[in-house]
């Protein structure tokens, strides 16, 4: 199978790149600076054996390949606002022997929270979802770094609704040759809500920097609390926190790297980088959605999507909102709450 990444930033880059370097054959989808980075130097991907550089072809959207191949994978690894446009672009796109990548070509979502394989099965009728348990970080155009070792990453990979086929098996066979843990699950939306849990600190870090001291740690208690709460009442399955240990143990090893600077998850470097937009409306705004849908307050989850929406509008620098005053305006969201239930 040829594995087309559309988005070729920190989670695209490396799995693009451990599979080419598995001996996959690899396409990477990517547009500015970016994209003319990897044209002209390769994709250099930092690991912990050192800066491997892949010289791949690099394209700007399918316009560029002509007809698809049957035996196309697409692996959408775009942040999830940029989903729509990019599902709109490679959806028509015709495939040899007939018909279009929507009607023909598996589609794998490699992206934080829930909505991306909903937004895909809209259009695309061969539908996979994964829980990205990736570390990595675009570190600047032609240059992503993971810093995971012996595993690169593990990724949870199932149909999307629910279900397996020959066709995950197939691509988790080739995830399994280029440093990654690919587990088929028939559940993979449970591993998605598991993590998605977990991605409601990224706003937290985002806009007040590390969840590491006690303050910001009780905070994130907080909001998780909130999350659980709107999804036991959606009655929305989730993996345990014991059962994701089971699985993860300690396969997965972070390792400083020379020349990439120490940072945070995908929401800090979005800021980072003055991308302009941000995840908050699929991460923390997932909570909030269900929340409204099921009756349940979620009042700092709101606030942190409202405030990780501003940070990435104004560019804001990540980690400038004091933690002490987060937790003041969380507190007076958690107030006005309460005065608008009685």
């Amino acid at each position: 199978m040829r594995y087309i990444i559309i988005g070729a930033g920190a989670v695209g880059g490396t799995v693009g790149g451990r599979l080419a370097e598995a001996g996959q054959e690899v396409v990477l989808v990517a547009r500015g600076t970016h994209g003319a980075a990897l044209t002209e130097g390769g994709l250099r991907l930092r690991v912990p054996e050192g800066e491997l550089t892949y010289r791949l072809p690099v394209v700007d959207g399918p316009g560029a390949l002509g007809t698809l191949r049957a035996d196309d994978v697409l692996v959408l690894a775009v942040k999830t606002q940029d989903g729509e446009a990019a599902l709109q672009a490679w959806g028509p796109a015709p495939v040899e022997g007939g018909g279009t990548a929507a009607g023909r070509l598996p589609v794998v979502c490699a992206q934080n929270g829930v909505e991306s394989p909903r937004l895909a099965l809209r259009r695309f009728r061969h539908v996979y979802g994964v829980c990205v348990w990736l570390p990595a970080t675009h570190v600047e155009p032609g240059v992503v770094s993971a810093a995971g070792t012996p595993l690169t990453g593990i990724l949870h990979l199932g149909r999307y609704p629910h279900g397996t086929d020959d066709t995950a098996r197939r691509i988790a066979a080739d995830l399994e040759k280029a440093c990654f843990e690919a587990p088929v699950v028939p559940d993979v939306s449970r591993w998605q809500y598991a993590k998605l849990l977990s991605n409601l600190a990224n706003a937290l870090e985002a806009v007040s920097g590390p969840v590491g001291d006690p303050a910001a740690q009780a905070l994130f208690a907080r909001v998780r609390a909130e999350g659980e709460a709107v999804l036991h009442a959606a009655g929305i399955a989730y993996v345990s926190a014991e059962e994701q240990r089971a699985v993860r143990g300690d396969k997965i090893t972070l390792v400083p790297l020379d020349g990439v600077p120490r940072g945070g998850g995908s929401s800090w470097q979005s800021l980072r980088r003055g991308a302009g937009s941000i995840e908050a409306d699929y991460l923390n705004g997932e909570i909030a959605l269900l929340g409204r849908l099921h009756g349940v307050p979620t009042p700092l989850n709101e606030l942190l999507q409202r405030l990780a929406n501003e940070f990435a509008r104004e560019r804001r620098a990540p980690g400038s909102l004091p933690v002490a005053e987060l937790i003041r305006l969380a507190d007076e969201a958690d107030a006005a709450a309460a005065v608008r239930e009685r």
